[in-house]
């Protein structure tokens, strides 16, 4: 999940949403992928939150690392980001 910046706008949100529906068809290792701007129900939510799956923790890996991912966070997020929270967990 990401809290933005103060300025970041709808128009870098939108990129940031197109760059991310992107990476599924150049990292086969992600499963699912699903992601999205908060729609403002609660106040002290964050602002943009990403949920992907993986079969394996080496697959996280190989997504986490990948060059694309990469060059994604460092054009959409590094810059742009006040807060990021994440975890990853095993389903039961």
């Amino acid at each position: 999940m990401f809290r933005w910046k103060d300025g970041v706008d709808d128009a870098h949100v939108a990129a940031t949403a197109a760059a991310l529906s992107r990476l599924p068809s150049v990292i086969p290792q992600i499963r699912s992928y699903s992601y999205g701007a908060d729609v403002r129900v609660v106040d002290t939510n964050f602002d943009f939150a990403v949920t992907a799956q993986f079969d394996s923790a080496d697959d996280f890996i190989t997504y986490r690392d990948h060059p694309e991912h990469q060059a994604f966070v460092q054009q959409y997020v590094g810059p742009f980001v006040d807060q990021r929270c994440a975890v990853q967990f095993s389903e039961p």
